[in-house]
């Protein structure tokens, strides 16, 4: 405990704000391109429908999260990762600034490859030398330094959908487009002022990254072959990968409903929530405000909560039974929207409270804080040196699949009952967390195989 209460070093906060930036304007974005594309033209919108909206939206979520491994392999092996990080934060702002200008679905396209393409350079090269300022072996550690920089992540998606969204709901969505470039552009500054303070991290691919004398020669550490345990653990952060997809494609299942269903005709729902104050419309966009807000505030909690459990004669959860506890949570926020579904009786009743779409919102958020911050600290700990890189970009890998598959996964559970449809989900998601937690001490075993 001793090394966490050490001043971290300024480059920490470097990379933190710079994830701020970054994720302020993704966020509101995000939430914006669906809106934008499904809301009437009347109504500052492009008029397309829900399911075009839906697919456009998920083809932004899932390249998003599959081009950061390939930014990993450049960074493991070819080019500095300091230099790609800037480069894609100028990429990512010339895509949105692409979304300021469409008439049609053409710039869109344009705005999120180049969004995209940004994203591979800047998301797990950032974390990558966040880590690489602490020492890897220091559990602890990067335990707390990647929940401090969770928070850093929620604050700027709080910022983007809170703040940012109002310009999009009182002025239009194209200047919220342009004001997201903005942001990228900020922030691309603020990362190239900030990078005397990272001393050696990311000056280097991460292969010849000198941190220790076993890493020197970084031919040799590429040539040699896994260890045994070097494999379970490769095999398990695969593992680990795969059921954090199937929250994640629960996760985002969430927001379609809320955005389409419940959310404000105004902006391209049916209304199925009252979300008015007085004469104020709240935007939907504050759904993942309270996603945001609620991560800022319940991830230190969880970090005391994790050091407390530590201290026990049995230790803390494995990261393989927080996140079939996240997932199981997951599943009563599935049942949040099923009750509020019914309540309205799909539409045809009266418009529920938007109280129960934001108690959602909390079920949701505390199942994502159990498990989702310590990933990459998890990685980081356990993935063999000449991996870290990739294996930082396959922890989101798995998003490209199910941010590919939930819009086409929403849109024929449309075609349904919601009640059934969500509450059939609702049973699968806890099921699948629960039948987790069966397998949690085998793969702890394997990890820990050399410690034994």
């Amino acid at each position: 405990m001793e090394n966490t209460k050490k001043k971290w070093p300024f480059g920490f906060y470097v990379t933190a704000l710079s994830f701020s930036f970054e994720r302020c304007a993704y966020y509101a974005a995000k939430w914006g391109l669906g809106a934008f594309i499904a809301t009437k033209v009347a109504f500052g919108g492009l008029g397309f429908d829900k399911s075009v909206a839906a697919m456009m939206a998920a083809y932004l979520v899932a390249f998003t999260y599959i081009t950061p491994i390939v930014g990993g392999i450049i960074a493991d092996r070819f080019i500095s990762p300091r230099i790609l990080v800037p480069i894609g934060e100028v990429i990512m702002g010339l895509g949105w600034l692409c979304a300021w200008q469409a008439n049609d679905l053409t710039l869109i396209w344009v705005a999120i490859i180049l969004v995209s393409l940004g994203t591979g350079l800047f998301k797990g090269n950032v974390s990558g030398i966040c880590g690489r300022l602490f020492p890897l072996a220091d559990q602890d550690m990067l335990d707390s330094v990647f929940n401090v920089q969770y928070m850093f992540v929620n604050i700027g998606s709080f910022c983007g959908t809170t703040f940012l969204a109002l310009i999009a709901t009182h002025i239009g969505f194209r200047q919220m487009f342009f004001v997201c470039g903005l942001f990228l552009f900020i922030d691309c500054l603020w990362w190239l002022f900030g990078m005397r303070f990272f001393g050696d991290a990311g000056k280097k691919p991460f292969l010849v990254d000198n941190r220790s004398e076993k890493d020197k020669n970084a031919e040799k550490v590429q040539a040699e072959p896994l260890t045994h345990v070097e494999k379970n653990r490769v095999a398990a952060i695969i593992v680990l990968t795969i059921f954090s997809g199937v929250f994640w494609l629960f996760w985002y299942l969430v927001y379609n409903p809320v955005y389409y269903e419940f959310g404000p005709v105004e902006l391209g729902g049916k209304g199925w929530a009252d979300w008015t104050i007085g004469n104020f419309l709240i935007p939907s966009s504050w759904f993942d405000s309270a996603n945001g807000l609620l991560c800022i505030i319940l991830c230190p909690i969880f970090a005391g909560i994790w050091a407390k459990m530590k201290q026990r004669p049995k230790g803390d959860w494995s990261m393989f039974t927080k996140t079939a506890v996240g997932i199981m949570i997951l599943g009563l926020c599935l049942v949040c929207m099923v009750i509020a579904a019914a309540m309205c009786k799909e539409g045809k009743g009266t418009p529920v409270g938007v109280w129960i779409i934001f108690l959602a919102a909390l079920t949701q958020t505390v199942g994502e804080v159990i498990f989702s911050p310590l990933g990459n600290s998890f990685i980081s700990q356990y993935a063999p040196k000449k991996l870290l890189g990739t294996l930082l970009g396959v922890w989101p890998l798995i998003i490209f699949f199910v941010g590919y598959a939930q819009a086409p996964l929403y849109n024929f559970m449309s075609k349904f009952s919601f009640v059934k449809a969500y509450g059939i989900a609702a049973i699968i998601v806890i099921a699948i967390g629960i039948g987790m937690l069966a397998f949690t001490k085998r793969f702890e075993a394997a990890i820990h195989a050399d410690e034994q």
